[in-house]
């Protein structure tokens, strides 16, 4: 039949249908006919009707400028306006002079300086009449003034650490001081927030650190400046604050009931807590009930699983067949190096070990306080969140780019024999978001749902979704999105019910950072409550590089090793570009309660150590490690069986 398409009227709906084109015919259509003439028809486009996250946005949820205590007592000079301005990818001088800029901007930042005596360093060195009227704080700002600054900040943090600082000095909520000093803060923020192209968020670090045990939170603002500044932070020193987290989580709660706001916190780096960070029996002297447990969940949604003080995920003590959990270590003691580590601390101190005894506590008090996604962020105190390995600037401004940085000590505590070296300090990390665009609720939403990843400095992409019924046919998609929300839950969310006789399948998939290495393998790393009350995990290597074949232990080979030392540079000869596979747990028991998360490694490159020994000309100490392979991490995906 022939067709006229007579546009701007109800016939061209007609035709485009296959429906009657004649008036008389449109005129006698009947009812299932009609409705389809207001249908849209099939569209062409398969992105059409999905709003689900479409790419991840890589920012730092944990950067200190010289706002921060300790920052500016370590020579940071770089403020919160200037942090911004390096994140954005604008070239700025480092506090010891040096150029420099990122290879690409970040897509956002959180400045999170510090609570207690947040903004004294810049008054002091501005000479503010607060400050230098009083006898100590003139001693204080003579001496810098004379070229002895070094000396002036180690007197300031031993006062500071040691509860002899000058109390007309401190900077406390309530004081003009301190209200200026987040009152700037707050600025510096809405100033470079520009939505949908870089997100600042308003936050800030609680800094909880008795007895030299690291259980530091950072709490951040969904909200802009407006409700932010209708409150002053949470300190840890009283009478103006508290050491205990759950008086943050009060403070937290009186924020949203006072403003309508929302708010978060991201515990990190347990590692240093001294077996402190996720307790299973008391906390603070009290032991853990229903109350303790279901607060916990409500406001911890995250955990700085990698940061410049070492990796949080695993321990190789805690999983010895884990050969990748001997990463970036940082196990020899407390946050000060005031007490030695012991092993029994550390199950309570990494991802891992949390993820599983939060089963547990779930069955024994009803709630996972421990069911948090994961994040990496810098925990830098220069200002400056450059955390690639050959643009690495250190954690605090002595470790900016130098030759003595390679033999330098960062901890050296006689009385417990904790050292440190410079050259240990990590270049990681990042926080990874699947959002739906780049503004500060976006952003804030996908991290309250957890739904997102730690990398530990590299830009991978990186896809974990589960379900019942991933086929292996899913894993050929170039969009496997699509079929991922379709047909399954992303990272950070919870499985259904079981259904009867089926197994919970994963659709993996990742890809290299497109300036970075190729990748060695693909893991999903599962953990289990048994049938007896064990406590007990696997990893799966679940995707994988080259035509390698697991050997009789059930061990993949190594990737190999393309790194040429002396030239500080590797090959993507081996590895792959990109990973995707589909994968069905083979031992699933509907009755046991289960977490499964991701682990991306990429093919070994030169550490920042390489590259820094080739500028410089330096042979490295004895022992310090000169390659790595960087990973990324996701949010886990639970099981709980129905009741």
């Amino acid at each position: 039949m022939a067709r006229t398409f007579f546009y701007g009227t109800a016939l061209t709906s007609l035709v485009l249908l296959g429906l009657p084109a004649s008036a008389q015919d449109a005129g006698t259509l009947g009812k299932e006919a009609a409705e389809r003439v207001h249908q849209r028809p099939p569209a062409y486009s398969p992105y059409v009707g999905h709003d689900f996250p479409a790419r991840p946005f890589f920012g730092d949820t944990h950067l200190h400028t010289s706002f921060s205590m300790d920052a500016g007592a370590f020579g940071a000079r770089i403020g919160p306006m200037d942090a911004y301005r390096f994140a954005k990818g604008e070239e700025v001088v480092s506090s010891t002079g040096q150029p420099v800029r990122l290879s690409r901007p970040l897509d956002f930042l959180v400045v999170a300086d510090h609570s207690d005596n947040m903004g004294f360093f810049p008054d002091l060195f501005a000479g503010k009449s607060n400050l230098i009227s009083d006898p100590t704080g003139r001693k204080w700002y003579d001496m810098i003034q004379s070229g002895k600054g070094a000396d002036a900040a180690t007197e300031i943090i031993v006062a500071f650490s040691h509860g002899t600082f000058p109390k007309d000095l401190m900077y406390f909520p309530g004081t003009t001081a301190y209200r200026s000093a987040w009152k700037e803060t707050i600025a510096a923020a809405e100033q470079h927030n520009e939505p949908g192209r870089f997100t600042a968020l308003i936050g800030y670090e609680w800094t909880s650190n008795t007895g030299g045990n690291n259980l530091h939170r950072n709490v951040i603002f969904r909200d802009n400046g407006d409700k932010a500044s209708q409150v002053e932070p949470f300190t840890v020193y009283p009478p103006y604050g508290s050491d205990n987290p759950a008086d943050l989580w009060k403070w937290m709660e009186a924020y949203e009931e006072k403003t309508g706001g929302s708010v978060l916190a991201i515990a990190h780096n347990g590692n240093l807590s001294n077996g402190s960070m996720f307790p299973v029996v008391e906390a603070f002297g009290k032991k853990l009930d229903r109350d303790y447990v279901e607060t916990r969940a409500r406001w911890e949604r995250l955990y700085e699983a990698t940061q410049t003080k070492g990796d949080g995920e695993a321990h190789p003590y805690l999983s010895p067949n884990d050969e990748f959990a001997n990463f970036e270590r940082w196990d020899k003691g407390n946050l000060d190096g005031s007490v030695a580590k012991k092993k029994d601390m550390l199950e309570f101190e990494y991802a891992r070990s949390a993820y599983k005894n939060g089963l547990k506590l779930e069955k024994e008090l009803g709630t996972n306080p421990y069911k948090f996604g994961l994040i990496g962020s810098s925990d830098a105190h220069t200002g400056l969140s450059a955390l690639e390995e050959e643009n690495f600037f250190g954690k605090t401004t002595p470790q900016e780019p130098s030759p003595h940085r390679m033999t330098a000590t960062f901890i050296d505590n006689a009385e417990t024999g904790v050292k440190v070296m410079d050259w240990e300090v990590s270049s990681s990390g990042y926080a990874a978001v699947w959002a739906r665009e780049n503004t500060r609720a976006s952003l804030w939403d996908a991290m309250q749902r957890k739904e997102t990843y730690a990398t530990t400095g590299p830009r991978m992409v990186v896809r974990f979704f589960g379900g019942w019924d991933f086929a292996p046919a899913d894993a050929e998609t170039r969009a496997p999105a699509i079929v991922g929300y379709a047909k399954g839950v992303p990272m950070g969310a919870d499985l259904g019910k079981a259904p009867q006789d089926k197994s919970p399948t994963f659709l993996v998939a990742a890809l290299k950072d497109p300036i970075g290495a190729n990748l060695d393998r693909y893991q999903i790393i599962k953990g289990w409550l048994d049938k007896d009350g064990n406590l007990q995990e696997k990893i799966h290597d679940v995707a994988w590089s080259g035509e390698r074949q697991p050997g009789n232990d059930g061990k993949l080979p190594p990737v190999g090793d393309t790194v040429d030392l002396a030239a500080a540079t590797w090959s993507n000869s081996i590895g792959a570009p990109e990973l995707i596979a589909v994968w069905r747990d083979p031992e699933f028991d509907p009755t046991q309660p289960a977490f499964y998360y991701g682990r991306v490694i990429e093919i070994p490159t030169p550490r920042w150590t390489a590259y820094d020994a080739k500028r410089f000309g330096v042979t490295p100490a004895p022992g310090t490690t000169m390659t790595l392979q960087e990973r990324a991490y996701t949010s886990p995906i639970w099981y709980t069986p129905a009741p």
